[in-house]
């Protein structure tokens, strides 16, 4: 990874009736000196924005300092000092410069917040913890901290390279005044757009071919609509410039922008109720807590059926959306809480438990979570279902929906499913030549045509020393759920106690696009794989779900239609999710 100094250019100016000894002065300027004297954007029409000039002024001033780190402003007493705290302890700042050169890394703190009760230790429910998130634009590194704001401390610091947390709002702005100024965006639209037509503006993307290729650079893809289609515009926020413009077709719209009336979502009762505190459900022959996150969708933990623990948590940590396997451009959505959040697809209603009938009988029960984006079905607006579903009999399944309409006619699908079982004695087995093959390491598989299974349609299986856990059975669309199968990647990893990878909130940890077993989890994997027999792991599971909108064949797809004079929305969801079925019952 380059540093800093390749994503601006710097420029020492020497005057043509400068003395030689006034060259030989500068010369022996140092890397770091030239670069406060002189930023320049690449681009010279962005460098000349407003916005722009404030953000070059400030970062000159703080490549100087002695921590080079764009802090927040506006943060109320509690955050501010948790940032404060955070800044000066030594782990968190351990990559602020380069270690051979010593020159500066740009760094920024993204968000500081109230942590969530799910990211919290235990022996520290009591206390007043806060959340700060660091990005290292040079590194591609995400730090956080979690401070202590009561005694002034940190609990635990935690790194993730090739990873980015939620973009703030003024990198948002800045986004949107590239994208809107940018003479290919004025052409292609055939008019100069505002801001507020942009959709999408804070999600990242990437695109081949560029430095938002694999999310090396931080990018963002505000949306513009016209007619049937939709303009991305790839703004790359590490160097501040447009790589790229792409358009796909998003279908007819029958309804009109202002038909969509100003919904009235109960957000204040969804943070306090959900999103603030951990609810806890009993049912039948289940127990469980479950939480609204910040940016990991619902979370459910401390999962016992017959009063035995079974799963520690669950959850789904990103939503990539691919909508071309050339390009390679796309969004990685953020799914979480209403407020406080950077997520553009939030919680717009309260959770949802409702029975599982089967033949007349009850069967188990479903917890369900929808997250939507505001003006939902409209085009490059996005509407997801997590489900949780619990059976009398043991069984188990972690399920999500897309419900379109999306940005494309043409998009993959790509929720992250992490899935932490309890004990530490466990082993995963693959069904492979009519026998059960351990998977001594870590690794990942493709679920595809060639794919074996038991006579029950299992394919793997994770237990433990008496031989208690679950097979784990893909969807093949043998659900009733209406899906054509998930052609999923499955990861297995070592559960550390010592190390946060996954257990709390994550930030982004896989680019939006990529086609093959990048998705995320492979950062826990390489590049030297950890042994998985007798100890604690963890499951991701990556289906791939592409939507249609062939007429009488939709899938991950929404239409609006007109019903008495009135309209009204049709979804064709695309379902996806494994089923875990004990062990003991078979």
């Amino acid at each position: 990874m380059k540093s800093v100094f390749t994503s601006i250019i710097f420029l020492v100016f020497i005057s043509c009736n400068s003395s030689n000894t006034d060259s030989k002065l500068k010369a022996k300027n140092t890397d770091k000196q030239n670069a406060i004297d002189a930023i320049l954007i690449e681009d010279s029409s962005v460098s000349q924005m407003p916005l722009m000039v404030e953000r070059i002024k400030k970062i000159k001033t703080v490549l100087a300092e002695k921590k080079p780190i764009i802090l927040l402003d506006s943060l109320d007493e509690s955050a501010a000092t948790a940032q404060q705290i955070a800044i000066a302890d030594i782990k968190f700042c351990e990559n602020l410069f380069d270690k051979k050169t010593q020159q500066p890394f740009r760094n920024e703190v993204f968000n500081a917040y109230a942590a969530r009760p799910q990211e919290v230790p235990s022996n520290f429910q009591n206390e007043k913890i806060y959340k700060v998130e660091m990005y290292n634009y040079a590194l591609n590194l995400t730090t956080t901290a979690l401070v202590n704001v009561n005694n002034k401390s940190i609990v635990a610091v935690t790194s993730f390279p090739i990873s980015q947390p939620d973009i703030p709002s003024h990198l948002k702005k800045i986004a949107l005044q590239i994208a809107i100024n940018n003479p290919q965006v004025t052409k292609a639209l055939g008019y100069k757009p505002e801001e507020k037509e942009a959709l999408m503006a804070n999600t990242k993307t990437a695109l081949n071919n560029t430095k938002c290729e694999r999310s090396l650079h931080l990018c963002v893809a505000p949306t513009f609509i016209k007619d049937n289609k939709a303009l991305w515009v790839i703004v790359d926020l590490t160097d501040y410039k447009v790589v790229g413009i792409r358009w796909t077709n998003v279908g007819t719209t029958e309804a009109p922008e202002n038909r969509i009336s100003e919904r009235k979502l109960k957000f204040e009762k969804i943070m306090e109720c959900y999103c603030k505190k951990i609810s806890h459900l009993e049912k039948y022959n289940w127990k469980l807590n479950y939480v609204i996150t910040t940016s990991d969708g619902m979370r459910i933990s401390e999962v016992a059926y017959n009063d035995k623990v079974v799963v520690n948590n669950a959850k789904i940590v990103d939503w990539h959306v691919g909508y071309s396997n050339t390009d390679g451009f796309g969004y990685s959505d953020a799914v979480g809480c209403p407020e406080f959040s950077q997520a553009a697809v939030v919680a717009v209603s309260d959770p949802k438990v409702s029975d599982i009938i089967e033949g007349g009988k009850t069967i188990g029960f479903a917890l369900e979570q929808s997250f939507s984006s505001e003006q939902w079905p409209l085009p490059c607006n996005y509407n997801y279902l997590q489900r949780f579903e619990f059976y009398n009999d043991g069984k188990f399944r972690t399920a999500a929906a897309s419900l379109g309409r999306g940005c494309g006619n043409n998009g993959t699908y790509r929720p992250v499913f992490r899935i932490a079982f309890t004990g530490n004695k466990n082993k995963f087995s693959e069904w492979n030549n009519n026998t059960w093959k351990t998977w001594d390491r870590e690794q990942w598989k493709l679920q595809n045509s060639t794919t074996t299974y038991t006579s029950e349609g299992y394919q793997y299986k994770i237990s433990n020393e008496i031989n208690e856990g679950f097979f784990i059975e893909p969807s093949r669309g043998q659900f009733n759920d209406k899906s054509r199968g998930d052609n999923a990647y499955v990861f297995v990893t070592k559960q550390h106690i010592d190390k946060d990878e996954g257990e709390k909130d994550l930030v982004t940890i896989g680019p939006c696009c990529n086609t093959d077993y990048k998705q995320g989890p492979e950062k826990f994997i390489e590049p030297s794989p950890e042994s998985i027999v007798n100890t604690d792991i963890v499951v991701w599971y990556v289906p791939q779900m592409k939507n249609d909108d062939t007429k009488g064949h939709e899938y991950c797809w929404a239409e609006s239609y007109l019903e008495n004079g009135v309209y009204k929305t049709k979804v064709y969801p695309c379902m996806g999710g494994p089923m875990f079925i004990p062990i003991k019952n078979n």
